[in-house]
């Protein structure tokens, strides 16, 4: 393993990447309160260990949506992947197969859905953006069913294009927003066409981009089998909640009838616990990819999915909890951030004070 630490990972992603793509990979929208806020939410809550449990045996294993996963974390979607490794989206989803993990594959990343899905043969999921009329969704997801992808997740948070001032006042923006088209059907999605596309699919929905309780029921009454919480890493719109800060209504409103996903500012293992305890089915890893990605493709990738699970077998036994079926809000408590937050504040032994920017 050459990396001992995420910390390291993000030092040399840094050092990998230029002043544009870093932005890209570190940034959000406007004044990036609500990606400060994913963090901030995090860090208020503290655990509350049990003692004198035999934790011998810590089993982290779960299961998503029915497929086996050997931790209860997923590959979130993420665009332009081939701007930080020359194997793209193809690093993260062998990553994904060797690690035991889903992942969920974006539909703005290359290789495209074919090429992965030609390359692999462990269940996965694709993520789309509705950009074109119901002739043009109903193409795309006959290649979905094609290749076998076990789940869709519809992205509904992305209505209007929000301004990411980093990479503004850089001049520069992703192939994906560069030649993006469509955004008329983004503005217009609505119940309805979130309805057509699920009869046409067929198979298990995720509703990507949930942020209140009143869409979460919404959402589970048109059929989702999935209420993914999320507020686009921080990236659309700016001044809203941290996602976990919304995560306990959204859970209760569900009451299970629905898995729920979770992602935004999710860089630790005690981070991936806090989600569980509160009631998650599972949490994404966004950022945390990328930058693995960028310091060294899929091994580095995978190097740092392992730094994940030793950090989240340590949180479990040090917590007292044998399994993720143990985990409930007892072990949670409220607190106050120890420091400054910001989108590196998970890491505070990074020089510059922790801002790599």
């Amino acid at each position: 393993m050459e990396f001992e630490t995420n910390h390291e990972i993000i030092v040399r992603a840094r050092r990998n990447a230029n002043g544009a793509v870093w932005d890209y990979l570190a940034g959000g929208s406007e004044t990036e309160t609500t990606m400060r806020r994913n963090r901030q939410a995090i860090d208020s809550i503290a655990l509350r260990p049990r003692i004198l449990r035999d934790v011998s045996n810590i089993d982290l294993s779960t299961t998503i949506l029915g497929f086996p996963s050997s931790m209860p974390l997923f590959l979130a979607p993420m665009a332009s992947l081939q701007i930080v490794t020359p194997a793209g989206a193809m690093a993260v989803d062998e990553a994904a197969e060797e690690k035991g993990l889903i992942n969920i594959l974006s539909g703005h990343t290359q290789p495209g859905l074919e090429e992965i899905a030609v390359n692999s043969l462990h269940p996965k999921f694709f993520q789309i953006y509705v950009r074109g009329d119901r002739n043009w969704y109903t193409d795309l997801l006959g290649q979905v069913k094609q290749y076998d992808y076990k789940a869709l997740a519809v992205t509904v948070d992305t209505a209007v294009y929000s301004n990411r001032e980093r990479q503004m006042m850089a001049g520069w923006e992703p192939p994906t927003r560069r030649n993006a088209g469509g955004r008329e059907y983004l503005a217009a999605l609505n119940w309805d066409t979130y309805d057509d596309i699920a009869e046409i699919w067929g198979g298990p929905m995720i509703l990507k981009g949930v942020g209140t309780p009143e869409d979460a029921l919404m959402g589970v009454e048109h059929g989702a089998a999935v209420i993914y919480v999320t507020n686009h890493g921080g990236r659309q719109l700016d001044h809203d909640r941290g996602s976990i800060s919304v995560l306990a209504d959204i859970v209760d409103a569900v009451d299970g009838r629905a898995e729920v996903f979770v992602d935004g500012g999710f860089t630790r293992g005690t981070d991936i616990l806090k989600a569980m305890a509160i009631g998650a089915n599972a949490v994404g890893i966004g950022k945390m990819q990328a930058w693995a990605l960028c310091a060294g493709g899929q091994a580095a990738l995978e190097n740092c999915l392992d730094i994940l699970r030793n950090e989240l077998t340590i949180a479990m036994g040090l917590l007292g909890a044998r399994s993720l079926a143990e985990l409930d809000r007892t072990y949670l408590a409220k607190a106050r951030p120890v420091g400054p937050t910001h989108e590196m504040s998970a890491f505070p032994f990074l020089p510059k004070g922790g801002r790599l920017v």
